[in-house]
């Protein structure tokens, strides 16, 4: 085991915790669709305990993918975590009005009444998926932000910090990329797609199932346009390489094109990931029987968000460009933990699939009885 394993290693581990992390983003896509696919209370009540069996575990997954990051990429998680804060922490707003949203919306005196929290988990269903995606989009844009590691030595230095931002947005200018906005938007409707297909499989209301049905194409539609779009720009754009002998990092034409070449597997991931999404929508518009396009969506979500993540960071790419200085920009290499702590972690790692079981036996459970109306009216209902 080399440091450079060790690396490559972890940035799998980090990129298969962003993947799942999209797919459990159906849960706000759901929510941000409430109101077409409920139509009446009662219906609405039936998505939001649809989705409220299941934020736990987007919230969960947002936070050990950050944890996960911290531990083996520091300089990253100082760097976006803390000079981005403004995205991040309007990221963990809305993730925080949709955990108390859930609980109060329907608590004896709760004075805003039910609609106020309705509102509060569109709002995250909307904000939440866009503001993740821009934040993916910069591993392919970049961001603005300056490294000064001499900081650490220097005693003329005033402050001991490594990065910092480039200007006084703090992340939010990234929001001005339009191709940012793209992806965002891309991943806004991907999570409405996801959405609308749990509910349909998660919950046994016939009127809901219908309604589904077209709203699914209505959401479809958008998110293969968008997504197309970024696609084609992402393969035909200038990368950001890094020669490994001298850690000098450049603009290489049509690099995510040639990361694609080199690393063969990974064209089959995506295109499997893209055909299972695909799939998964079209099986579920054509057949009005079908209720389990969730699952080759979701697995095609997975694969290829894990595909697009993995030739953002492998294959000598720096992974979080800098617009702001070309040499500031993260690779691997430069951003990474120690060997000893990237070497602890792997060990530890060991218990993930041990975690990943315990996930779905927990699923399972929850979803042992599909969700109708008379579930709505125990005790336990949100």
């Amino acid at each position: 085991m080399t440091y450079e394993f060790l690396q490559q290693y972890w940035w799998f581990i980090v990129s298969l915790l962003g993947a799942l992390l999209v797919f459990l983003l159906f849960v706000q896509g759901a929510n941000s669709c409430m109101r077409s696919l409920g139509w009446t209370e009662e219906g609405k009540r039936l998505v939001i305990n649809s989705t409220g069996r299941k934020w736990e575990f987007t919230f969960t997954t947002l936070v050990t993918f950050g944890g996960a990051f911290f531990a083996s990429f520091p300089l990253f998680y100082s760097t976006s975590f803390g000079g981005a804060y403004w995205l991040w922490m309007i990221i963990l707003f809305t993730f925080v009005l949709q955990a108390v949203s859930y609980e109060f919306q329907n608590k004896l005196g709760n004075f805003l009444g039910p609609r106020t929290f309705q509102f509060f988990l569109v709002l995250n269903g909307l904000l939440g998926p866009l503001l993740l995606g821009g934040a993916v989009a910069t591993f392919f844009e970049g961001s603005n932000f300056i490294i000064e590691k001499n900081n650490l030595v220097d005693a003329t230095a005033l402050t001991p910090i490594i990065s910092r931002w480039g200007n006084a947005s703090h992340g939010l200018d990234a929001l001005l990329n339009p191709w940012v906005l793209v992806f965002g938007l891309a991943v806004v409707f991907l999570s409405r797609v996801l959405g609308i297909l749990y509910v349909m499989n998660n919950v046994a209301d016939e009127d809901i199932r219908s309604r589904g049905s077209v709203r699914l194409l209505g959401a479809a539609i958008p998110f293969v346009i968008l997504f197309v779009a970024y696609l084609v720009h992402l393969l035909l754009k200038d990368g950001y390489a890094v020669d490994p002998a001298t850690g000098v990092i450049f603009l290489e034409p049509m690099k995510y094109v040639n990361n694609l070449l080199d690393m063969w597997y990974l064209d089959i991931l995506l295109l499997l990931g893209v055909g299972l999404v695909l799939f998964g929508i079209g099986k579920t518009a054509i057949s009005p029987n079908y209720v389990g396009g969730i699952w080759p969506a979701g697995i095609g979500t997975v694969l290829t968000v894990l595909a697009l993540f993995l030739v953002a960071g492998w294959n000598n790419t720096a992974y979080y460009p800098s617009t702001a200085d070309l040499q500031s920009s993260l690779t691997l290499a430069n951003s990474c933990s120690s060997e000893f702590t990237l070497r602890t972690m792997f060990y530890v790692s060991f218990l993930v699939p041990f975690v990943l079981a315990y996930i779905v036996y927990c699923w399972r459970k929850i979803d042992a009885k599909k969700l109708d109306k008379e579930e709505i009216l125990t005790d336990h209902a949100y």
